[in-house]
């Protein structure tokens, strides 16, 4: 039986000597046990400033907010961009609240401390001077860095806090979660109080009521004569999800590969008309649904593979993918009504040919016609990028376009998804490099790929289709190492062909860069600067020839000088 996330959550708040208790805390264990393995668990406790004029109205919002947010956000985010993009909506949300106020600094402001578990991960994220420990094997560890500035011995001040600035660095950390561990949630009210020793002695006590272990901690810190609210959060790890290999490979085949297919055999309810394509990976077949009349691509998996999970998971992944990547320029997925014998999914039909095909039958393409097709692939690479997907294996085989000229990218076999990879499976996921001639450099060292890298591939496309050729030849498929890539040399589009504007060149020669941090920060960026010109490009137009080029420079200057000194032993041997 696979195992699954279960935890324990106990927990109390008491506003003790003050008027109003101005503490949040909260936490949410899913019952849907798809929502529990794709999102986790969450738990939150937050502590309004009490300088501010709606401390308890900011902190209600940081906790209420995270923890419905944070399961709102799509299963293919990971936990630290969908915890950080919901906090950081939250505490702009905060700010605007807090300009009604004279002194913007005494609005909605409020401390944050959250930690979700998802598989066997804990994400820590953090703001201000409330607390997240970690009881372990007997021993304490806090786990959060308090945001206090000390002016004095006597003084001291919170350095961050949400709903004090418009922009907010929160801290974030991941640590493998054990069962048995015990995380302990704390306001200042308590942690100020009650020292490291008692807060680990009290966390070692034997009970089965987290709730009332909650509320003795925070007694304690009241009987201690503790001046402010006090507020006690404790989660205990009982199980972590863990899968048996053969349960998971049982899974995985639950349905058999399908039967030899050719023209005229009906699989559920599809009728093949003919192989579209055939690799050693998979085979696509052009079919018509027999219901609805309608033409739609069926892709089934290689028989090559079918002992082998890493590649089963990954066939079935490119389908849960094609559902959630919604855009007119990404092949979708067919939602399939009819109940599924076989191992295989449904894709529409695009009638067209592929941009290799295209470039294979003219060659290259003009400026204005490139300028056309960028945006397309643009808007098709950022519906990936908004659901925390790269596609990693961006090729003009890859591009489909129709007879209307509408693009389309396919094949999501090499897509990566953020929401996946923070869940354990004793699958062994390789990480699969495109095709080498497009793959940024930071794959061929082995290192982890950003949205830049989908951007290098669009850069080399680029080039391609104005040259015919790669802005780094054939070496880039070769390279092993750092030393291989250093000896890289992007090669102008000027040596290849006259009519491009030096200006675009510059704009595909950024995109490609070898270093992710050199290229356009966004590929809206690279898509403005192919159309109209960057001017920091024209200003590098009226550098000295020395600068713009200097093997050029060096190489003009020793002809002429060659010529000079022809000239001079003409005249003296007269």
């Amino acid at each position: 039986m696979v195992a699954k996330l279960k935890v324990r959550v106990g927990q109390f708040s008491d506003k003790g000597v003050k008027a109003e208790n101005q503490d949040s805390l909260g936490f949410s264990v899913p019952s849907n046990l798809v929502t529990l393995e794709t999102k986790g668990v969450a738990c939150a406790l937050a502590d309004g400033i009490s300088s501010s004029a709606a401390g308890k109205q900011a902190s209600q919002a940081c906790v209420t907010g995270f923890i419905s947010d944070y399961f709102s956000t799509p299963d293919s985010w990971s936990v630290k961009q969908s915890g950080g993009k919901v906090l950081t909506a939250i505490n702009t949300w905060l700010h605007g609240q807090s300009n009604q106020y004279k002194d913007a600094s005494r609005g909605l402001a409020s401390t944050f401390s959250a930690m979700v578990i998802k598989s066997t991960t804990a994400h820590l994220f953090h703001v201000g001077d409330s607390r997240i420990y970690l009881y372990r094997d007997g021993e304490l560890e806090q786990l959060t860095t308090d945001h206090r500035i000390r002016i004095d011995d006597n003084k001291e001040y919170l350095g961050r806090a949400f709903g004090v600035d418009y922009c907010l660095d929160i801290d974030y950390k991941s640590l493998k979660a054990e069962e048995g561990d015990r995380y302990l949630f704390t306001t200042d009210g308590i942690h100020d109080v009650l020292s490291h020793k008692q807060l680990r002695g009290l966390l070692g006590e034997s009970s089965d009521d987290l709730d009332a272990l909650a509320e003795k901690i925070c007694r304690q810190a009241l009987e201690q004569n503790s001046p402010d609210n006090v507020s006690c959060q404790i989660l205990q790890v009982e199980q972590l999800p863990s899968q048996d290999a053969n349960e998971v490979f049982a899974q995985l085949t639950a349905l058999p590969f399908p039967p030899e297919l050719y023209e005229g055999v009906i699989l559920d309810g599809y009728r093949i008309t003919r192989e579209l394509h055939a690799s050693s990976t998979s085979q696509l077949y052009l079919a018509v649904d027999t219901e609805t009349g309608d033409k739609v691509v069926l892709k089934t998996p290689s028989v090559n593979f079918e002992d082998d999970p890493a590649y089963l998971e990954r066939f079935q992944l490119e389908e849960w993918i094609g559902r959630r990547v919604v855009s007119p320029h990404v092949v979708q997925t067919v939602e399939q009504k009819r109940p599924r014998r076989f191992l295989y999914y449904v894709l529409e039909y695009v009638d067209g040919k592929t941009l290799e095909q295209m470039l294979d039958d003219v060659g290259t393409l003009d400026l204005k016609t490139v300028r056309e097709l960028v945006p397309q692939i643009v808007a098709g690479l950022r519906a990936f990028h908004r659901l925390d997907m790269l596609h990693q294996d961006l090729k003009p085989g890859n591009i489909m376009i129709t007879h209307d000229g509408v693009l389309k990218i396919i094949d999501f076999g090499s897509t990566k998804i953020a929401g996946i990879a923070d869940i354990s499976t004793p699958v062994e996921r390789r990480e699969l490099l495109g095709t080498k001639h497009y793959t940024a450099p930071e794959y061929l060292l082995g290192k982890h790929g950003t949205s830049q890298s989908d951007q290098f591939a669009l850069g080399c496309i680029v080039y391609q289709m104005l040259t015919g050729k790669l802005p780094y030849g054939e070496k880039l498929a070769s390279v092993r190492d750092q030393r291989g890539i250093n000896r890289l040399s992007y090669r102008p589009i000027s040596e290849i062909i006259t009519d491009i504007p030096h200006w675009v060149d510059k704009a595909i020669r950024k995109a490609v860069q070898l270093t992710p941090e050199s290229r356009y920060e966004a590929m809206s960026e690279f898509e403005s600067d192919l159309v109209k010109p960057n001017p920091d490009y024209l200003r590098e137009e009226q550098l000295p020839l020395l600068q713009r080029n200097p093997v050029g420079f060096w190489r003009s200057l020793s002809m002429l000088l060659a010529i000079t000194n022809l000239a001079l032993i003409y005249l003296l041997t007269k």
